[in-house]
């Protein structure tokens, strides 16, 4: 259901935020009632309970990977102290947060993020084609399943209030880059990069990737509604590819999603764009 899809990617675009019911149900465009009836039917719990786990289990990564302030960790996660983040903690997982730093991240039940099925999109022609000089990106870097993709926003979260701060970023847009994973013979999964471009990549800060697209031509496919709505307009993008006979061979740029001036990144409206390379 699209209103589900939409509430989905509201919160893993937001769970970092102070969210209430109230702000998930106005994302989804359905009443309190029927988002919490429809969404615990769909996703087999209530919404307040899904983000709480979706909180808690990004705070149970930062712990396990080495995170060392664990009051630190509790504000991000929305808890006010050390106190109840404990309670919350171990209610969700039946370990302390200081326990939890000393184990696996496999021995922890997470909450993973949920993606709706794509839904089937129509065939569909490029609305234009776009050349491009090389281009120049900064941003956050990420590796990921194909099954796995309901995680993207997650790392949109995260880039958001870093955008500001990258010397010599161009306004106007940002960019999620679809690129072939490090090891090419991996058929798993890809790489996916919230960037904005920028005029170089010399002292960017740390913890940003960079990346150099070199000159080429794109077949540009309109997303005009919601953003959840991306990942068939993806697909729809790659089939006409194939039926084109202009795709690219051995590239590792696979697909570029482009938000430009128009895009709400709090409400996912105002439409955006998928390029895919062609030759």
């Amino acid at each position: 259901m699209q209103a589900i899809g939409k509430a989905l990617w509201f919160i893993e675009s937001h769970f970092g935020e102070p969210l209430t019911l109230d702000d998930v149900a106005e994302a989804s465009g359905l009443s309190r009632f029927h988002l919490s009836r429809t969404f615990a039917a769909i996703v087999g719990q209530p919404v307040v309970a899904y983000l709480r786990g979706r909180r808690l289990s990004e705070a149970a990564r930062l712990l396990v990977s080495g995170a060392p302030d664990i009051l630190q960790v509790a504000l991000s996660a929305g808890y006010n102290s050390h106190e109840a983040f404990t309670r919350a903690f171990r209610d969700q997982f039946g370990l302390t947060p200081d326990q939890a730093r000393r184990r696996s991240i496999t021995d922890l039940k997470l909450v993973e993020p949920i993606r709706m099925p794509d839904q089937p999109a129509p065939a569909i022609s490029p609305s234009r084609f776009n050349k491009t000089d090389a281009m120049l990106f900064a941003g956050l870097r990420k590796y990921f399943r194909f099954e796995d993709r309901g995680g993207i926003p997650n790392i949109w979260q995260a880039f958001g209030p870093i955008m500001p701060t990258i010397p010599g970023a161009i306004p106007g847009a940002a960019y999620g880059l679809c690129l072939a994973p490090a090891d090419l013979n991996d058929d798993c999964g890809f790489d996916y990069f919230a960037a904005v471009r920028v005029k170089s990549l010399n002292d960017l800060p740390e913890g940003l990737s960079g990346a150099r697209i070199n000159p080429r031509e794109w077949a540009v496919f309109a997303n005009p509604g919601h953003v959840s709505n991306i990942g068939a307009t993806c697909a729809a993008a790659g089939e006409w590819l194939g039926r084109s006979g202009r795709a690219p061979k051995n590239m590792s740029m696979q697909m570029i999603e482009y938000y430009g001036p128009d895009f709400d990144p709090r409400t996912g409206l105002g439409g955006c764009e998928v390029w895919v390379p062609v030759e």
